[in-house]
């Protein structure tokens, strides 16, 4: 510890964290003064990296602080990242009836969001390993803002299409930058259930991308509401910038594994490998249809009116709130009980695809149950982010999470371009109502494609084929809620059971 003295001459104490890199220690102090009343002096003593971005060590945060300087900046990104993605359910029909777009080009121009947001989900898993979620979200959020306002300005599908994928490349790091931030500061143990509240924080942007926004199209056009939501990602960007900790950096190696070599040993690994099978299809599905095409479903099928399909909309994404919370502790409770929580995906996912029979079948007594019960099991899919994250090395968790993103994503555009170009199929009538039968075969290919995953972990389970390494591990009450905080070099030397 070193005394100093202030400007005003009052003696001060710097206490410098334990960080192995020198240039973190100037924004690793804290100052405490024994007296005086010049505390900005005292700050202005030892620089502004003293009050933003103060590197910390993990687990030397009380509950309050993770709150708010971890969970809360990082859980707001996400949130606006989710009501972007959603917010064409709303504005399908002025897009449609302003730039006069078919099916097959609404469903392209929202899943252009998809697909820009899979590309770089690589780069942003490297970045995030290498630079800290605090610095990669904070860019990425300034990208995100300008796309918000480039759609604003837009004329022309061309144009929207290129704002919206900008959008899907400044968003794309909202929610695995938050999973990153969260797997330092919080215990392994409480994972899952944080990791339901941060899907939660996403389902209650999804929410308002719903009635909320139908509300505000009475009061501004779609193009003030994007500039509005362009000052928001800004907002936010500075928030996360000037609130968020940065952990010790750890040592770097002297020889890095080329990029290929790493994402191999991603993709080699069991635990992904089983992980993606089950629930990446699921998930892509969930992400390309609540999106968009259940609300024209609603219109189509149903034929709500915009205000009833606005509220069933809301009524869904709440659902998504409650749905994320109970699967955090539907796992932990099934954990303590030897419980894996891939079975616990596997039994969630069972119910999704019956739920989606109902829209196959064209199930007429209770569309709007339908509609809501897709969007609550659904929530289940997002269960892989916790299995995955904890299965690997510390250093892997933000690629890891980045490649099974770029899965879902590539795969969401997949389905959301698709479900549009199968329904583009039929004529619709005087009305541009497109027939039940459109949709029906639409969920029905998707119903199929589900199908296969389930019916191969069942049949792998049935066999009793033996899962090596980590999946053992994670199956274990004890490894599971403490594998994750040994160090790295113990946990790579254990040998698999």
């Amino acid at each position: 510890m070193d005394d100093a003295e202030s400007a005003g001459g009052a003696p001060l104490r710097r206490v410098t964290a334990h960080a192995p890199n020198p240039p973190y220690a100037p924004a690793a102090c804290s100052i405490t003064r024994r007296g005086g009343a010049n505390d900005g002096a005292s700050l202005l003593a030892y620089g502004v990296p003293a009050v933003i971005g103060r590197v910390r060590a993990p687990g030397s945060l009380p509950g309050v602080q993770v709150f708010f300087l971890v969970f809360l900046p990082f859980a707001l990104g996400h949130y606006i990242s989710s009501l972007l993605r959603n917010v064409n359910a709303i504005l399908a029909p002025q897009l449609m009836a302003e730039l006069s777009l078919t099916p097959a080009q609404l469903g392209l121009l929202t899943s252009a969001y998809f697909f820009s947001f899979a590309l770089v989900q690589l780069p942003v898993g490297v970045a995030l390993d290498r630079y800290g979620p605090r610095r990669v979200q904070f860019a990425m959020l300034c990208v995100a803002a300008v796309g918000a306002l480039a759609f604003a300005g837009s004329r022309e599908l061309n144009q929207l299409l290129l704002a919206r994928a900008l959008m899907g490349v400044g968003l794309a790091g909202c929610f695995m930058a938050a999973v990153k931030s969260i797997s330092i500061w919080i215990s392994p143990a409480k994972l899952p259930s944080v990791q339901g509240y941060l899907i939660a924080a996403g389902g209650l942007g999804a929410a308002s991308g719903t009635l909320p926004v139908r509300l505000a199209l009475h009061y501004v056009d779609w193009r003030w509401l994007f500039i509005a939501l362009a000052a928001g990602c800004a907002v936010i960007a500075l928030l996360i910038y000037l609130l968020a900790p940065t952990p010790p950096e750890a040592p770097r190696k002297p020889q890095r594994l080329p990029l290929r070599s790493i994402l191999a040993e991603v993709y080699a690994h069991p635990v992904f490998r089983d992980t993606a099978a089950l629930v990446l299809i699921p998930h892509a599905v969930f992400f390309g249809i609540q999106g968009l095409w259940i609300a024209r479903w609603l219109n189509d099928v149903a034929h709500f009116d915009q205000q009833a399909i606005a509220w069933l909309l809301y009524l869904g994404m709440a659902a998504v709130i409650f749905g994320a919370i109970s699967v955090g502790m539907i796992t932990e409770w099934a954990a303590r009980r030897n419980i894996a929580p891939l079975s616990v995906a596997a039994a969630g996912i069972a119910v999704y695809i019956a739920i989606q029979c109902g829209f196959v079948l064209n199930w007429a007594p209770s569309y709007q149950l339908l509609s809501v019960l897709f969007t609550l099991v659904g929530t289940i899919t997002g269960i892989e982010y916790a299995i995955v994250a904890q299965a690997m090395p510390p250093g892997l968790t933000g690629r890891a999470s980045t490649c099974l993103n770029l899965l879902i994503f590539l795969g969401a555009f997949a389905v959301q371009a698709g479900f549009g170009a199968i329904v583009g199929l039929w004529r619709p009538d005087a009305l541009q109502h497109y027939p039940a039968i459109a949709y029906q075969a639409a969920f029905g290919v998707l119903v199929l494609l589900q199908t296969v995953g389930l019916v191969r972990f069942l049949m792998r389970r049935r066999g009793g084929r033996a899962r090596s390494g980590k999946m053992a591990a994670i199956n274990s009450k004890e490894d599971y809620e403490t594998g994750s905080l040994r160090p790295a070099r113990q946990r790579e030397a254990r040998p698999d059971r």
